[in-house]
């Protein structure tokens, strides 16, 4: 249900696809593929290297204080943003050392923009 509202508030064309694991949270995926007109993959079982940024993140997740495991309906919502916010204002090398948000941004045009504000 988050994803759907997620990818509801974004303009449609942002994204072509997505790469799933093989969790059963995304048991949902065709529905999620129609709705969006979104392409979704799933990664091979025990082969982190096809979801290698993914992997990254999560690893600078548990970092924040997002441990493996943990039950996210226990999380208050205002934590998980503030640690959303952290990620995407660190520069990227493979940005241009410019910010995920950054980048993000520059694909919006005004209008677009202010609807999401």
């Amino acid at each position: 249900q988050r994803m759907n509202q997620w990818l509801e508030s974004i303009p449609r064309h942002f994204f072509k696809s997505m790469t799933f694991d093989c969790g059963k949270e995304f048991s949902n995926w065709k529905a999620l593929s129609n709705q969006h007109d979104i392409d979704i993959y799933f990664a091979d079982p025990g082969t982190p290297s096809q979801r290698a940024l993914n992997e990254n993140s999560n690893g600078l997740l548990r970092r924040d204080g997002l441990p493996k495991g943990m039950d996210f309906n226990q999380v208050d919502q205002s934590f998980v943003s503030s640690i959303a916010h952290k990620r995407n204002t660190i520069p990227r090398k493979s940005l241009h050392y410019q910010t995920p948000l950054e980048v993000f941004l520059s694909y919006l045009d005004e209008a677009v923009l202010s609807s999401l504000i």
